[in-house]
């Protein structure tokens, strides 16, 4: 199915101990670069929910934003070091002995040797990596699920306005395909008109020369293999948009590059007004498809 590469999600995950939150937004990227903003906490997590996200989503420019939430837990513990505590008041009395100030231990409050740095600190809690993963997981399959449906509608308004623009184009090569015959009947007359005005009635001009002349300019101008090609491209463009393949956005960009070929080509060989007007007009149709195409997935 044809997928834009913008679009946002959001999934969310609830149980008895957290609530999780996640965003997914992405826009159009020549690849597949994912970006995961997340506590640190649960950095243990981040590769898990990129591996997860490129899954789903194959191309894009895509930010991950993870927020949790605990429920009467804290995400810091505080732990007491009881040696260090035990050291400071060892010091203290030593500094005491060595300035004598006499019963200084009796000085030494609970609350002092507390404020002491690293006695009391905090430290982040443990947590069930394997539990918290999968409950991250489910946050971000329910947030890649909406993204996706997001995505999936803007491609199928791509895909009917790249199919709108590529019935344009198969009309105005079938007006090429008309036109191009004609090339060398006008050339032929036109070559003969101006061999008689030339020779201003001192001999007739033989067919067979204006014939020939008219089969060299014919091949040289012939378009025949431009069209078929033009017209092949067409048929493989609007087999891509029916949506049987996924992540077709490249294959398409490269199809449209030789669509412009072709127009190039035609409009180079025609040496024709009316030709190289089609050929514009082609060209302007083609790079509007070429603008589509890169937000295609």
């Amino acid at each position: 199915m044809i997928r834009s590469m913008t679009g946002y999600g959001r999934g969310e995950y609830q149980d008895e101990v957290r609530n999780i939150t996640v965003e997914i937004r992405a826009v159009n990227h020549r690849y597949c670069d994912i970006y995961v903003k997340m506590p640190r906490r649960y950095s243990f997590a981040e590769e898990k929910l990129k591996a997860a996200v490129k899954k789903g989503l194959s191309r894009g420019k895509i930010e991950v934003s993870v927020n949790v939430d605990n429920f009467g837990t804290s995400d810091t513990d505080i732990r007491l070091d009881t040696a260090l505590a035990k050291r400071y008041y060892d010091v203290l009395n030593e500094l005491s002995d060595t300035l004598d100030f006499g019963l200084f231990e009796d000085q030494i409050s609970l609350g002092l040797i507390a404020k002491m740095p690293d006695v009391i600190k905090g430290v982040s809690a443990e947590e069930d990596e394997d539990a918290m993963l999968a409950a991250l997981l489910k946050a971000t399959d329910q947030a890649i699920e909406n993204i996706t449906v997001m995505r999936e509608t803007e491609g199928q308004k791509l895909a009917r306005d790249i199919a709108m623009r590529a019935d344009i184009i198969a009309d105005i090569r079938s007006k090429i395909e008309v036109r191009a015959p004609e090339l060398e009947k006008e050339y032929a007359a036109k070559f003969k008109a101006r061999i008689e005005e030339l020779l201003d009635g001192v001999a007739e001009v033989p067919d067979e020369r204006v014939a020939l002349e008219a089969a060299i300019f014919a091949d040289k101008a012939n378009i025949t293999e431009e069209l078929v090609r033009l017209g092949s491209h067409i048929d493989q463009l609007r087999e891509f948009l029916k949506g049987k393949e996924d992540s077709i956005g490249k294959k398409i960009d490269f199809l449209i590059q030789e669509m412009n070929r072709e127009a190039n080509t035609i409009g180079s060989k025609s040496n024709d007004k009316e030709i190289t007007s089609y050929m514009l007009q082609l060209k302007a149709e083609i790079e509007k498809i070429r603008e589509q195409v890169q937000n295609i997935e």
